[in-house]
């Protein structure tokens, strides 16, 4: 991966945004983009945008997208010795994250440090035997900030404070990497990069390509609401991450068969457009990129559920990102595969021609 990508994609990964409170975020990839797009901008929820235009009144609009936000913990009660009880942002296993460590932005003013703590881990020598192989629930579980008291914790935190687990980017070779927040910003990654290599090749494009960020994707797919009702695509393209179900103890014949780094994912089913779908195999195909198909007769489970529906029907293709242990802090992935994605969808907008619309003849 070219250098100034790959640091890009480090600090992305490593900046706190759980879905809602998104903007540090956000910050980081508009910072990025700038330089390669005609004009950048954001809308009331965070929304981000960066746009190509090759100048052409009746060129296409492509848009490019993929989520900001990651899944969090928000501070829901503290307790009168000062322990911290949290609710959810997004879907989390209680039982995976007991030990962890947790970052909080917190709101108090004259507070400007993250606020860091620990999720309770009983020593195993005073943990009630009859309770043994208990999987507790997440409001049973507690945060210690280092706090001895209800009003101390307060000083540091407000209920409705944001915390991320305490995780950063890692690589355990040169391609597979580990990271807390692969699920998504490795999407808005895509999409910058999908503009990047545009901007190389930017003579001869002739579609208005537009990179988009979404927030809020975790809690009910809303930015992708907003943003499609806002841009009006003629094409959306979106990519996520998808389960890699090569490990053990996961049925193939439940959820399908995917490799990891054995190229990217595409999705087939109700939401994608046929069209848009058989153009991105034609595209893999000319750039020798592998793709899995994955059998996707209803919900895909991404922003692509709510893009397509608008605009009494958006024309979509989803391409996803295979990745290990989805809503851990260890995702792990193949930067082979992400940049695989990229390329993809750039030789897609580069083949797009000004009028080209996927209405199927019936």
């Amino acid at each position: 991966m070219r250098t100034e990508s790959l640091s890009f994609l480090k600090r992305l990964l490593d900046t706190p945004s759980p879905s809602g409170f998104e903007r540090a975020g956000q910050r980081v990839w508009l910072d990025y983009v700038k330089p390669f797009a005609t004009r950048t901008w954001n809308d009331a929820y965070g929304n981000c945008f960066a746009e190509l235009h090759p100048g052409s009144r009746d060129a296409p609009t492509i848009a490019v997208c993929g989520h900001a936000d990651e899944i969090g913990l928000m501070v829901n009660h503290i307790d009168d010795k000062g322990f911290i009880y949290c609710k959810s942002i997004g879907g989390i296993d209680a039982g995976s994250i007991v030990g962890k460590r947790i970052q909080f932005q917190s709101t108090v003013p004259g507070v400007s440090n993250p606020v860091i703590g620990v999720i309770g881990a009983t020593a195993i020598h005073l943990q009630d035997k009859a309770t043994e192989g208990k999987v507790r629930k997440l409001h049973e579980l507690f945060i210690d900030i280092g706090a001895r008291s209800a009003d101390e914790a307060l000083a540091r935190l407000n209920l409705g404070d944001a915390g991320v687990f305490l995780e950063s980017f890692m690589h355990l070779n040169d391609d597979l990497v580990i990271a807390r927040a692969l699920d998504n910003r490795v999407g808005t990654f895509a999409a910058a990069e999908t503009l990047r290599l545009c901007f190389e090749q930017r003579a001869t494009l002739q579609a208005r390509v537009v990179a988009v960020s979404t927030v809020q994707e975790e809690v009910g797919i809303h930015g992708a609401t907003m943003i499609a009702n806002a841009l009006k695509p003629s094409v959306a393209l979106v990519t996520d991450v998808g389960h890699a179900t090569d490990s053990p103890g996961i049925s193939a014949a439940q959820h399908g068969f995917f490799r990891l780094a054995g190229g990217p994912k595409i999705a087939i089913g109700g939401a994608m457009q046929p069209e848009v779908v058989a153009r991105l195999m034609q595209h893999a195909r000319e750039k020798e990129i592998p793709l899995q198909r994955a059998a996707t007769p209803g919900r895909s489970g991404t922003d692509t559920d709510a893009i397509f529906l608008q605009q009494g029907g958006i024309p979509c293709g989803l391409v996803s990102l295979p990745i290990r242990y989805m809503h851990t802090t260890v995702e792990m992935t193949s930067l082979k595969d992400l940049e695989r994605i990229a390329e993809l969808f750039a030789a897609f907008c580069l083949g797009m021609q000004p009028g080209e619309t996927f209405s199927p003849t019936l």
